[in-house]
């Protein structure tokens, strides 16, 4: 008898049990009848510690039987393989496979429950079962489909006939053989050769043939049936995320991570094992990895890069307002992994014995080596084994994916009884211990946190300080001569004595207020600054980790002070949205901005963190990617790093970037519930995003709204292949619903983007998506010249290639259409017109940066004019959508003079640089006219010479 039996069970337990027992006795009376008391004192306790366990074997009574004839006692690794092999042998349908497959896996997962609650196993082995047994129905269901699929569509190949098999990376604990017990599975497919198929009725192309076996194996393993489903399984970790294909060969691995492999990947790989019987193709996969994850050199830039992962899940853990999380909180279990495997990444090069992935396995090594004394080894080891085992008892009490400790007594008592612990308190008391052993040993090894500043001790004075004369006579003798900074900070302290913001936000905020004020005076003028940071201060002041976030780092204080008082617009985004203070924390990685090239790549790692199947979680983090990008070209843009064109860039392709990710959310969500249309191959979807406007012409501002259309390459009749079949035109405006759902709709972070609409053929009354060669149609048929201007600043930003390719055409045979020039000049000159009489709003000695004559809007249209004018003859016209390239171009062609050409370009720079600087400033796009009357009066000169005399000028209006 095990020890945990030998202990007293909690009442609730057994009342638990015995409920479950009374229901046993009405469903197997004969079965129950023939166990032994002590075995019936054994099923009522488990039954009382796990409600899986309790439902799996009220299902299953017959099992009971065999779990008491020795399958309790040990568990045979190796027999997983062989019985799931036996069982999926003779069958011949899908749906019968998955049955198969969910049925062991909760008998065995049942079985290893048991195990692990009633003290039969410890927990390194039962780590090792549970892998097992998830690595056996991985590699079973792969081997069942793959026989399946190679009968139909005949076998992959290599140039030389050989067969080529599907190889597995298990990721993460998985590969590491210490998975814990309702853990997702994180995978990557691949293959080792190029090919076709050989056998089958037609060839196939061997990547083709794989993706299609990946997605059934993802659903034949995740998807949820009557029995429940396998795993949870997570394919984002393969090369370039969700957007990229779901397998691909052994060499476009290869040069994926030789080129473009990330600091998080090469963490990732740490981890990666080929599934299934080795192999020589298992070797070439592993040796192919190796220079990626492993330097040749000993590489202590890994540190930093672990550090920034670790502060990104810190940020996650404040967003999320996680507590009593034991996986990612300080000290927790992703802390331990982080230690060993900076010590993996820096050494491995040099240290084969560090190249595992177990994490028991590395530690031992660590020690032999020397890089880790006894102490802290057994430190970690003792702490680490106890916080995965309350996550394995967590996780087994009914089966669901959490870290997070209970919020109830009875949760409680079902973890302490097989922990022997007294009760909540004596648990907590041990794990809190742990942590801080953890988070002890993380700060020595990876480090990270930024050591407290004295700062002078008369800052303290002054926030404590009563009397006005004591007040003055301080800020007097430190020579700060602001005579509206003392009255500030005292009516606001005394508001904030009325805010009830608890004991240790109080304490919090008198530690920080010195702290902050010293930043402050050393400003030009204090009280300048002070209403743009005390704003965002008095907005997390019920949040005290951000108030102990400022507190506790002197450059996230300093950034506050400097980019409040730079931008008002910043100061407002930190204090609506105070989860932008953690950008704050590390001023090199604030300018650091994403390369251009970047944005889809750090968005699809940024998404990682989120569960793939919490919607509401994933739009949040789309939102607040977004926010902390912005904030950080922003920040960039005030400092001067960013000259406007390249502002409006990383603006543009951010955008862009979240389009991508939006539209593959939006997709998978209609598809799960509809399919997708039956005409499609693998990875196609047949759908297109264009933009125009701002997104169009790649000048995208702060907070400037999209202006979409959405185009799909569908014709004819046609129905989805899901199990609700709708019909495919009906599918895409299914989508483009969805996706305007995902950008408007409101969370805590905002809203994503507005989207405007309106360009689409027949405007608000027109379909929400438009077949391609119909919208061709009315460009060239129905559309208003007003169209064909907006046609000008269009561009394809996200679909197929195919439909990029037609839309390509059709916008070049649209604009490159004969018009009659003084047809088109009257028409594009009226609509400028209305469109100033309908939107300038101003007082006469101000100037509209956009609407007033000589303004944007009026660089703008002569671009647009110039297009359409001349197209039919110089198709180079149409292959830019922004002013600046299309105004280089025409001077190329000899269109438009050079000189005018510059003129253009510098006053279009300079107007839509001081918008954005306006915008910053949180000012309205308006100016005196004497500020930019050169550049307005050279601009209003050229319009009228290209596009004729209905612009009024300076005299006209009135001044």
């Amino acid at each position: 008898m095990s020890h945990t039996q030998q202990l007293e069970t909690p009442q609730e337990i057994l009342e638990q049990g015995n409920k479950w027992l009374a229901s046993l006795a009405i469903q197997w009376p004969d079965g129950l009848a023939a166990l032994s008391a002590g075995q019936k004192q054994e099923l009522c306790q488990v039954a009382g510690l796990s409600d899986f366990i309790a439902r799996e074997l009220l299902r299953h009574p017959e099992r009971i039987s065999a779990l008491f004839a020795g399958l309790l006692d040990t568990v045979d690794r190796a027999s997983f393989d062989r019985e799931l092999h036996a069982q999926l042998k003779d069958v011949s349908n899908e749906e019968e496979a998955k049955a198969v497959l969910r049925r062991y896996r909760n008998f065995q997962m049942a079985r290893l429950a048991w195990r692990d609650f009633m003290g039969k196993v410890a927990l390194k082995e039962s780590l090792l079962d549970i892998s097992a047994l998830a690595e056996a129905l991985i590699v079973a269901g792969r081997d069942w489909l793959y026989r399946d699929m190679c009968q139909s569509l005949g076998t992959p190949c290599d140039s030389e006939g050989k067969p080529q098999p599907l190889m597995i990376l298990g990721m993460g604990k998985l590969g590491g053989r210490e998975l814990n017990f309702s853990s997702d599975i994180d995978l990557i497919f691949t293959f080792p050769e190029h090919g076709e198929t050989q056998g089958g009725r037609r060839a196939l192309d061997n990547q083709q043939f794989f993706i299609r076996m990946g997605q059934r194996l993802v659903n034949l393993l995740a998807q949820v049936t009557v029995d429940g489903f396998v795993f949870r399984v997570d394919m984002r970790l393969r090369p370039y995320g969700d957007s990229g294909p779901l397998v691909v060969s052994y060499s476009a691995l290869e040069d994926y991570y030789q080129e473009q492999g990330r600091d998080w990947e090469r963490y990732a790989m740490v981890k990666a094992r080929a599934l299934g019987p080795w192999c020589g193709y298992s070797d070439e996969l592993h040796s192919l990895l190796r220079p990626f994850v492993y330097r040749r050199y000993i590489d202590f830039s890994a540190i930093e890069s672990l550090r920034r992962m670790k502060q990104q899940i810190a940020q996650e853990v404040r967003r999320r307002q996680l507590t009593d999380n034991i996986k990612l909180g300080a000290g927790g279990i992703r802390e331990v992994e982080f230690v060993v495997q900076s010590f993996q990444l820096i050494r491995g090069g040099r240290e084969p014995s560090l190249r595992t992935q177990s994490l028991f396995g590395a530690i031992d090594t660590l020690y032999s080596l020397g890089q880790l004394e006894y102490l802290a080894v057994d430190e970690l080891k003792n702490a680490y084994v106890l916080l995965r085992r309350v996550e394995n008892l967590l996780q087994a009490i009914d089966d669901k994916q959490t870290q997070t400790l209970p919020d109830n007594r009875l949760d409680w008592q079902r973890l302490c009884a097989p922990l022997d612990m007294a009760n909540e308190i004596d648990l907590r008391t041990h794990i809190e211990a742990a942590m801080g052993k953890i988070h002890r040993h993380f700060r020595d090894t990876v480090g990270g946190e930024e050591t407290e500043e004295n700062h002078e001790h008369w800052t303290w004075q002054f926030w404590n300080v009563q009397e006005e004369d004591h007040a003055e006579a301080l800020l007097k003798d430190q020579q700060i001569d602001d005579e509206e900074f003392w009255p500030l900070l005292k009516g606001w302290r005394e508001t904030m004595a009325r805010r009830p913001i608890g004991p240790r936000g109080r304490e919090t905020l008198d530690r920080l207020m010195p702290k902050l004020l010293g930043e402050l005076v050393a400003m030009p003028r204090p009280s300048a600054a002070f209403a743009p940071v005390f704003n965002v201060v008095e907005q997390v002041l019920t949040r005290t980790t951000y108030l102990e976030l400022l507190c506790e780092n002197p450059g996230a204080r300093a950034q506050l002070v400097s980019l409040c008082c730079a931008s008002p617009w910043i100061a407002d985004q930190l204090a609506k949205f105070p989860m932008l203070l953690d950008e704050l924390i590390d001023p090199a990685a604030l300018y650091d901005i994403t390369s251009l090239d970047d944005y889809g790549s750090e968005l699809r790692q940024y998404l990682l963190r989120v569960p793939e199947d919490d919607m509401e979680q994933q739009m949040e983090a789309l939102r607040q990617f977004k926010l902390t990008q912005q904030l950080k070209i922003a920040a960039a843009d005030v400092t001067g790093v960013l000259p406007i064109m390249q502002v409006s860039d990383h603006l543009t392709f951010l955008a862009e970037a979240i389009i991508e990710q939006v539209v593959h959310q939006a997709w998978g969500q209609v598809a799960a519930r509809h399919g997708v249309p039956s005409h499609l191959e693998p990875g196609e979807m047949g759908f297109a995003v264009i933009a125009y406007g701002k997104l169009g012409g790649i000048e995208l501002g702060y907070g400037s709204d999209l202006d979409l259309v959405f185009l799909h390459n569908h014709q004819g009749s046609g129905v989805t292949n899901g199990d609700r079949q709708i019909d495919i035109g009906h599918f895409y405006v299914k989508l483009a619903q969805r996706i305007l759902h995902l950008f408007s709709t409101r969370t805590t972070s905002g809203e994503l983007y507005e989207v405007d609409m309106r360009l689409r053929p027949s405007g608000a009354s027109g379909l929400l998506v438009s077949e391609i060669e119909r919208f061709g149609e009315y460009q060239r048929d129905e559309a208003w010249t007003w169209e064909h201007q907006a046609l000008v600043r269009s561009r394809f930003v996200f679909g197929d290639n195919q439909l990029a390719g037609q839309f390509s055409r059709i916008r070049a045979q649209v604009l490159g259409q004969q018009r009659d020039p003084g047809k088109l000049q009257q028409e594009v000159r009226e609509m400028r017109t209305k469109m100033r009489e309908h939107l300038l709003k101003v007082d006469e000695s101000m100037f509209d940066l956009k609407q007033s004559p000589g303004g944007i809007a009026d660089i703008e249209f002569i671009a647009q004019y110039l297009v359409l004018k001349n197209s039919f003859e110089h198709d180079e016209l149409t292959v830019w959508s922004d002013n600046v390239r299309i105004f280089q171009t025409a001077a190329e062609l000899d269109i438009l003079p050079l000189n005018l050409a510059q003129q253009l370009i510098a006053a279009y720079c300079t107007l839509r640089d001081e918008n954005h600087r306006l915008t910053l400033q949180r000012e309205a796009g308006q100016l005196p006219f004497i500020a930019v009357s050169d550049h307005s009066e050279r601009v209003l000169s050229i319009y009228r010479d290209i596009l004729g005399d209905e612009q009024p000028g300076q005299a006209e209006r009135g001044e």
